[in-house]
């Protein structure tokens, strides 16, 4: 393969997580130990927060009538489309019976998860999309116990927009508390809440790691990295796109990668001659993380074909795919590794992250190369079952038995020739391993 970096990242989205482990550790064993008490000190310690807990129906309907009527109907519109994708995921996964054997019978039923906790941030960005994407989905699956849980903002409680999308969504209780201390209430059951199954929804490094560490005594999605997006473009893309494309996500965060792969050098060149004014046109707020993630790690790849550029998304498999490229069906059947994918310049990122109905929790650093994003499939056990006849026992029998005393599990082949005794007993099997 002969790739060629126009640009080559000076760092990559992995860190050195020690200190933040330590943190993580202390914080859930003094949680643990101490209950709610102690997840209100570390609430008052980090969020600067000591109102309301759990909201109040009354909070609630007070929060919801401070947003803006506008963004209430976008949020509906948001809500609308991600639980259309979600029911028409559903229905992907059926219960099923089949007769395996004459008078043997297996089956599989998909159920939902008691409680789902659904993280939604809300620090530097008031992420309203978290709370639709997690809580819809989990609503969706069939959960009976939704928890929304984000940071309330010092001194004031969470941003009424998340609380007002929540509760639409069909959170049965929201939570008003960050971090590690908020993930720990979810997990442990405090405040009264169901104590979660699953722990579901982005947030930083802290939250990524308590995840990581509760994972086994709950379900979890996935133990997210800083978001990541590639873009596939050849020489009938519209470089001004890309760039904004670029942009657009590198404005996630200092650490957050992001990738031009290309067969044509003059794309390239041209995008990046924009990328860095399209950054300097951002507000303040965004610039700084958007210049730094753009200096330190994007990386603008050449390639000789479609078929390198689309083996090198492959190898990144990044967590956000985006091609901008002739020929779309062909692309959709060559690749295989991402979180998400866009195609064609009439969709980007963004639509995915906000408003368009597929799922923003998504698999980053290199992890789509395995799993999927966050679905109604993440909130389902699939579960299994047997029903048997006593003829229909007999051949299941008798071959479990062999196959046990060949491994050595004297145990196991007893079960199945106490049944072919009681069922067959004026009959002789031969049970050995030999044969």
């Amino acid at each position: 393969m002969t790739r060629e970096y126009l640009k080559k990242a000076t760092l990559t989205a992995k860190s050195d997580t020690s200190e933040t482990k330590k943190i993580v550790r202390e914080i859930l064993d003094d949680i643990a130990d101490g209950g709610d008490a102690a997840a209100l000190a570390y609430a008052k310690k980090f969020d600067q927060y000591d109102g309301e807990i759990i909201l109040s129906p009354k909070t609630i309907k007070a929060a919801s009538a401070l947003v803006p009527e506008r963004l209430k109907q976008d949020i509906q519109f948001s809500h609308a489309n991600v639980r259309r994708f979600a029911e028409a995921q559903r229905g992907t996964i059926k219960d099923f019976e089949v007769e395996i054997v004459p008078g043997f019978v297996a089956g599989q039923r998909a159920i939902p998860v008691n409680a789902a906790g659904c993280y939604v941030p809300g620090g530097r960005y008031s992420h309203i999309a978290s709370a639709i994407m997690t809580v819809t989905t989990a609503k969706v699956a069939g959960c009976k116990n939704i928890v929304a849980c984000s940071p309330p903002r010092p001194g004031v409680g969470i941003a009424p927009a998340i609380i007002y999308a929540a509760h639409l969504c069909g959170a049965d209780r929201i939570l008003a508390m960050g971090g590690v201390q908020g993930v720990a209430a979810m997990t442990y059951g405090l405040f009264g809440l169901p104590k979660a199954n699953i722990l579901v929804g982005p947030g930083n490094q802290f939250v990524a790691e308590a995840k990581r560490m509760l994972f086994g005594r709950v379900g979890i999605d996935m133990i997210a990295g800083p978001t990541d997006s590639l873009v596939l473009a050849d020489k009938t893309a519209d470089p001004v796109m890309v760039a904004a494309d670029l942009v657009g996500q590198a404005e996630h965060g200092y650490n957050s990668p992001v990738w031009l792969v290309t067969d044509d050098r003059a794309l390239a060149e041209a995008v990046m001659r924009l990328v860095p004014n399209l950054i300097a046109d951002l507000p303040a707020v965004n610039r700084d993380s958007a210049a730094a993630a753009w200096r330190d790690y994007a990386e603008v790849i050449l390639c000789a074909d479609r078929e390198e550029m689309a083996a090198t998304s492959d190898d990144y498999a990044p967590e956000h795919l985006t091609v901008q490229a002739d020929d779309l069906n062909w692309w959709l059947g060559r690749l295989s590794c991402y979180g998400s994918l866009f195609l064609g310049e009439e969709t980007t990122v963004a639509f995915g992250d906000k408003a368009s109905g597929t799922n923003h929790v998504l698999p980053t650093s290199g992890a789509a190369s395995y799993t999927g994003g966050l679905s109604v499939h993440k909130y389902l056990k699939i579960v299994t079952w047997q029903r048997a006849t006593r003829e229909g026992a007999r051949p299941v029998a008798e071959v479990t038995a062999r196959i046990a005393r060949l491994e050595g599990m004297e145990g196991h082949a007893r079960t199945a020739d106490i049944r072919l005794q009681k069922y067959f007993p004026d009959e002789v099997f031969d049970l050995t391993a030999e044969g």
